[in-house]
């Protein structure tokens, strides 16, 4: 723990290469344990009767995909690259005071030069969201088969100079979301409040939201779908009116535009479909089409794309035509987000009159987290070419060895 601390504290260079050198030695170590799970559950599935084992097996699975996201729950370096937990994907819940605080910091830091556009994707579990955002943007969010995302994680991306000129914002925060509709949360009750929950809040954060969907699975879609309506109709009724790009993988051929009008038609008719029944749950049935909810056009807002593979991994090669379409599709999303409006977020209140946000009492900062940026705080500023932050005086009187208690009582470290 105490070289942790003094690698983690380590300034520029040295931090970002022991942070780079972590998570490739975390994925080594996911990766050796995943495949000897994987073997067993191959193995107990081949007799019904193991139905307690593979149970046991399959909960394992899904609680050993370890990243360095999960030793940065209480740190949050966004502008080191690493993603920050939105949603806490074990206990579904929303550390609400924590993520106040650190974009509250992150503002702080990156100010004046602060607009910032998010982008959002939702779909359901291992259809290549977390690739679709890696290859659009070059970014690193884990990627493995079955549920690898739990919660929700953002990401900021720092916006090149030229860019900005079209982007006219500093930063993109790019979400990435765990798979709705997966079989371990099918198992639960509130499984599907569950999700509803988790796409409206991604959609309330973004400017434009990627509904990534497999051709594969018509049922799945539709339940996709609706989970989707119900959010965008929810941010209607407070006033937002989002934008939204649908995102069809694993097509087998890509035809030209207009032989997919038939399938662009048939979409369309589908969302208003589920937008009549969601409006009916919600009780706003004047909403009647989708297009009453969101901006969309059936011509622009939808997208097909390859499957990632030439054949069957690992030895297939990579499909050349997937990088292509993802291309023109990161261009597409490009040129709607240099067309969005954008308003400071302390005018919040001229665009939600209604909005209050109290602040969680039962959340506070850990000692840890006070004591690096207390100590550091100069550093980071230098580092990112901002002023230093405005650090409460008794953060800095917390000790070296009340950091290493704070940071072990966190992962319950004896």
């Amino acid at each position: 723990m105490t070289c942790f601390i003094s690698a983690i504290s380590s300034p520029g260079i040295e931090r970002r290469y022991f942070l780079k050198w972590m998570r490739m030695n975390l994925d080594n170590l996911s990766r050796e344990k995943l495949s000897g799970l994987r073997k067993q559950y191959k193995e107990k599935c081949k007799d019904a009767e193991n139905k307690e084992a593979i149970k046991v097996i399959d909960k394992e699975l899904s609680n050993s995909s370890l990243g360095t996201e999960h030793f940065f729950r209480e740190m949050g370096l966004l502008l080191d690259g690493f993603p920050l937990e939105l949603v806490d994907g074990d206990a579904s819940n929303i550390p609400l005071t924590w993520v106040s605080d650190v974009l509250s910091q992150l503002n702080e830091l990156v100010s004046p030069k602060n607009k910032i556009l998010v982008v959002t994707v939702l779909g359901v579990q291992s259809t290549g969201k977390s690739t679709l955002l890696n290859t659009m943007f070059g970014v690193q969010f884990a990627v493995s088969s079955g549920r690898c995302t739990r919660g929700a994680f953002m990401l900021l991306i720092r916006i090149n100079e030229d860019v900005k000129k079209v982007l006219n914002c500093d930063f993109m925060v790019i979400i990435d979301t765990e798979g709705l509709r997966s079989a371990e949360l099918a198992q639960l009750d509130d499984s599907y409040e569950h999700d509803n929950e988790l796409a409206t809040l991604v959609v309330g954060l973004s400017d434009i939201t990627i509904i990534n969907i497999a051709m594969e699975n018509s049922t799945q879609m539709k339940d996709i779908l609706q989970i989707v309506v119900h959010a965008f109709l929810r941010m209607k009724e407070v006033g937002k009116k989002p934008k939204c790009q649908f995102v069809h993988q694993n097509v087998s051929d890509v035809s030209a535009n207009e032989n997919t009008l038939r399938e662009r038609k048939l979409l369309l008719d589908q969302l208003n479909e589920m937008t009549q029944a969601a409006a009916k749950m919600e009780k706003k049935e004047k909403n009647k089409f989708f297009t009453d909810v969101m901006e969309y056009n059936p011509e622009t807002g939808s997208w097909y794309i390859p499957g990632l593979w030439n054949g069957n991994p690992p030895m297939a090669p990579v499909n050349a035509g997937y990088s292509e379409a993802v291309y023109q599709f990161k261009k597409n999303i490009t040129q709607i987000l240099g067309n969005c409006e954008w308003t400071p977020y302390k005018k919040y209140k001229d665009i939600y009159p209604d909005w209050k946000i109290p602040p969680d009492g039962s959340y506070e900062a850990s000692d840890y987290w006070k004591y690096v940026m207390a100590k550091f705080n100069e550093e980071f500023a230098k580092e990112y070419g901002l002023k230093p932050a405005d650090i409460p005086t008794a953060w800095k009187k917390i000790t070296r060895l009340q950091a290493q208690q704070s940071l072990k009582g966190s992962y319950n470290i004896n």
